[in-house]
């Protein structure tokens, strides 16, 4: 009788355990959603991100970024994290000037950029350079500008905009907000 019993109890025991066993593998959805889902994490991730804005067949703007982070919803941002460089092109598809930062935001709603972090703008023919920590692209008007300390470097000297500048994105002609520095200027530019 002790027999039977035993080999009964090790036939309960191991049925128990076997039910124990399913009922632990069972997966509750809401739970899994909670554990892994983050509201705050993009919708999409692309490593060596390169985008090309075309005009009537043409690139106005190209874009590279290391890593790059989009978020759908109410605005179509991508982030752009580790490095940043857009290209403008004039009409005849060349490069005229090249803006680089460590971090970027593209705003595909409203056609704006905003770069910040070791931000420069280079013009490609006039060999200016534009160093500040935050710059706005508008893509509608073609507009850069910050509001934030702005140097301007080239052959013919270094200025500073203390509030800022104002420039389109060819950067070939601009206006510094509260401007100080010295700059050598053309022989018909001169002032009596």
């Amino acid at each position: 009788m002790e027999l039977k019993t035993s080999k009964n109890h090790r036939i309960f025991l191991a049925i128990c355990s076997f039910v124990l066993l399913l009922s632990s593998c069972v997966n509750d959805l809401e739970t899994i959603q909670k554990i892994t889902f983050d509201t705050k994490a993009p919708d999409e991730s692309t490593k060596d991100l390169h985008i090309v804005f075309s005009e009537t067949g043409y690139a106005r703007v190209e874009i590279f970024a290391a890593l790059a982070e989009t978020f759908h919803g109410n605005k179509n941002i991508t982030r752009v994290k580790d490095s940043l460089r857009v290209n403008f092109f004039d009409e005849k598809g060349k490069v005229v000037s090249t803006l680089t930062a460590l971090y970027g935001e593209i705003n595909y709603s409203n056609g704006t950029i905003i770069v910040r972090d070791s931000v420069r703008l280079f013009n490609f023919d006039k060999k200016q350079t534009l160093e500040t920590e935050a710059l706005y692209w508008n893509q509608k008007d073609s507009s850069i500008y910050s509001l934030s300390q702005v140097i301007v470097r080239s052959p013919k000297g270094i200025v500073i905009g203390k509030e800022g500048i104002k420039t389109k994105q060819d950067f070939s002609r601009y206006e510094l907000l509260k401007p100080e520095g010295k700059i050598e200027l053309e022989k018909e530019l001169e002032f009596n």
